[in-house]
């Protein structure tokens, strides 16, 4: 499976007093992108947690590469770059026109019930569908 990238369009309130996309809201453009790329693979978060997971941010990390604009069409492609047993890495790739602007790296574990869950064993059509984008 080979999910489509996330579509964004900057909003003026997005941006800074210098017309640039303002650095605070890549990050909330990567959940955007993760949360529709769930959504692709059939598991949505409201799924999960409607079936007792969450799966909270640990860590992020944002490159940015070139600025962008208001009205700019940011294309950003998920993928995920490490999948363990308790945890998640996913690679982010923010392109406008072609051309690289931002790269991004958010962590997650998952917890059932406030204790970590072993996600290949508590939701194995999930695993199975995220290790299917990582050889797709």
């Amino acid at each position: 499976m080979n999910p489509k990238p996330y579509l964004h369009e900057v909003k003026y309130y997005e941006t800074d007093k210098m017309g640039i996309t303002h650095h605070s809201n890549y990050i909330r453009f990567m959940e955007e992108a993760r949360l529709d790329w769930m959504d692709q693979l059939g598991y949505g978060f409201d799924r999960m947690e409607a079936e007792g997971i969450v799966s909270p941010v640990v860590g992020v990390s944002c490159n940015y590469r070139k600025a962008t604009t208001f009205k700019d069409v940011i294309e950003i492609t998920v993928k995920i770059k490490k999948l363990s047993e308790v945890k998640l890495v996913i690679g982010y790739e923010m392109r406008v026109g072609g051309k690289l602007v931002c790269t991004g790296e958010t962590v997650h574990c998952f917890f059932d019930g406030g204790r970590p869950a072993v996600i290949e064993a508590r939701f194995p059509d999930l695993y199975a569908a995220m290790v299917a984008t990582m050889t797709a």
